[in-house]
């Protein structure tokens, strides 16, 4: 039976839609995504699937256990369609293109959302914003959104934003973006805040000072490291008293 791999044999074939595989099991497995059958149970939640393989997947949710790991920066997933999605990150692979307009996407529900622009009108406006959605389940998770204050989502891993300013600086970490050039030496930032506090290397400009000591620092965060020393000192003398 193991040839059929190398010869692509497809002998067994599905009367109801005629697709073929190469093995019987394959097919009987088939067969029950016709009848709806779902024999495999889940004992924690009682959620019922089609294939075993889909009830051990499901069951990581409960164990809380994420076995594929990205071997670009180690985020773990449960499942490994997820890893393979989330790679596409790194890869700025977008496999899913649309044969009207040639966008490109990295999922496929993303591609079947943005065909709904070209074939369907949208019919779901948000009253708080105005956004219309074509999809009602989107629609909703947006109106939610609204109820949490963060009403801006992103698109590659669904976090939430109160600011679309902040939206738009948390999206540079995925498309690892660096919008913000210094004119002296053509360092990169992917923040405004970074390049103006980079540039005051170049101005020799040092905006905090030491009311202790009048030491002076360019970076708020190396004057405050410094200031806890102060801070500490002061402690440790009030308790030697």
């Amino acid at each position: 039976m193991h040839y059929r791999i190398h010869t692509k044999e497809k002998p067994y074939t599905c009367d109801l839609c005629q697709k073929s595989f190469s093995y019987k099991n394959s097919l009987n497995v088939h067969l029950l995504t016709h009848t709806k059958e779902k024999p495999y149970t889940c004992e924690v939640c009682r959620k019922t699937f089609t294939h075993k393989s889909s009830l051990n997947a499901h069951f990581r949710t409960h164990t809380d256990e994420k076995p594929f790991s990205c071997d670009v920066c180690n985020k773990n997933f449960c499942y490994k369609s997820h890893l393979t999605t989330h790679k596409r990150i790194h890869t700025k692979e977008k496999p899913y293109s649309c044969d009207l307009c040639h966008k490109s996407f990295s999922q496929k529900i993303h591609l079947n959302e943005h065909l709904q622009t070209h074939t369907r009108e949208k019919s779901f406006p948000c009253d708080v914003c105005g956004k219309i959605f074509s999809y009602k389940a989107r629609f909703i998770k947006h109106s939610k959104m609204h109820k949490n204050g963060k009403p801006y989502f992103c698109d590659v891993c669904g976090k939430n934003f109160s600011y679309h300013s902040h939206l738009k600086k948390h999206i540079r970490t995925h498309a690892n973006e660096k919008s913000f050039s210094c004119d002296v030496c053509n360092k990169n930032f992917s923040q405004k805040s970074h390049l103006n506090e980079h540039f005051r290397i170049h101005a020799n400009e040092k905006s905090f000072s030491c009311d202790v000591c009048n030491k002076d620092y360019s970076y708020k965060a190396s004057f405050e490291k410094h200031h806890g020393i102060h801070i500490a000192n002061e402690s440790f003398s009030s308790d030697c008293s």
